[in-house]
């Protein structure tokens, strides 16, 4: 597929590595804007080339600090749309407060939804994400919402290491369903842990359903945040009977006491993409990075020309 001068494509601050990577494989230049600060912490935007009647694809997740992020992606989309941009379409690979996508207790507010209305309020005309924590959350938007996933990219990796004796385990009963398709590509059995959750960030083991012992189990959950659930999990599978332990996600989040608690586990690799960039000092041996460039880099040109992107879901 070819494309026109009239696409562009900018990053802000959260991940410009994986923005200049999909730029590279397009074989086009980065556009040049540039974020300043007032000294009281306000962002100040300013795009330095001609986008008028042009395609933009900004590239930003809104990853840690998060806040930070969000308001530089509004603010550029709301630059594009006054410096008249055709489309503004949104390469989000981590969609921020993802996890707050329900009523879950009284008076609590439902901010993915408000996440939604700010980015179409702002002036995005699409976005692409990649493994939304609820896929829901494509419903909270009157805009399409391309939903690209991160396990096919993930297995290819694990098919390569040729494991033995292999069980897929879902840490909680809601991520079943990734395990499942996960187990599918490798062909292998799942198995999951009933747990429960008495707090954000707090998780507790209950049950282990399923048959892991011998086995060599490969945790798998959309984001890693402190690490407290996959740890407890990776340790737990070893007292049950595991060989060994693996695990991946798609988003490494990793906050807090994260690093520490997976160089202290038993889990033997973690294997994530680079949807959210992870600075030098996290990047620790356990810790395999994937890149998910070319598969945004096709679905950028698939809807720059059109082309249908159902294939890509896959």
């Amino acid at each position: 597929m070819e494309f026109d001068s009239k696409l562009k494509i900018f990053s802000l601050n959260s991940n410009e590595p994986l923005a200049t990577e999909i730029a590279n494989l397009l074989d086009v230049s980065l556009g040049k804007s540039s974020v300043k600060r007032f000294s009281d912490g306000e962002i100040q935007i300013n795009i330095e080339e001609s986008v008028r009647g042009c395609d933009i694809y900004l590239v930003q997740s809104t990853s840690e600090p998060a806040n930070e992020h969000l308001m530089e992606l509004l603010i550029m989309i709301d630059a594009m749309k006054r410096a008249s941009a055709k489309t503004i379409n949104v390469l989000m690979p981590y969609y921020g407060y993802a996890r707050q996508d329900r009523k879950a207790r009284s008076r609590e507010p439902i901010t993915a939804k408000l996440i939604a209305n700010l980015l179409e309020t702002a002036g995005a005309d699409r976005v692409i994400s990649l493994d939304l924590h609820a896929p829901q959350i494509q419903g909270f938007f009157d805009i399409p919402v391309d939903q690209l996933l991160g396990v096919p990219i993930l297995a290819q990796y694990l098919k390569k290491k040729n494991l033995e004796d292999v069980v897929v385990v879902a840490p909680d009963n809601g991520g079943v369903v990734r395990a499942r398709k996960l187990a599918s590509i490798l062909d292998v059995p799942i198995a999951f842990i009933d747990k429960r959750r008495p707090e954000p960030n707090v998780a507790e083991v209950m049950n282990i359903i399923g048959n892991i012992d011998g086995k060599r189990a490969i945790i798998i959950d959309d984001l890693i945040d402190t690490a407290g659930t996959i740890t407890l999990a990776a340790n737990d599978l070893i007292e049950k009977g595991c060989k060994e332990v693996y695990a991946c996600c798609t988003h490494p989040v990793l906050s807090g006491p994260a690093i520490s608690r997976i160089e202290g586990s038993m889990i033997k690799e973690l294997v994530v993409t680079n949807s959210i960039y992870l600075p030098e000092e996290k990047r620790i041996d356990k810790i395999t990075i994937l890149s998910i460039a070319p598969l945004l880099k096709d679905a950028l040109l698939r809807i720059h020309n059109n082309a249908s992107v159902s294939e890509l879901f896959n």
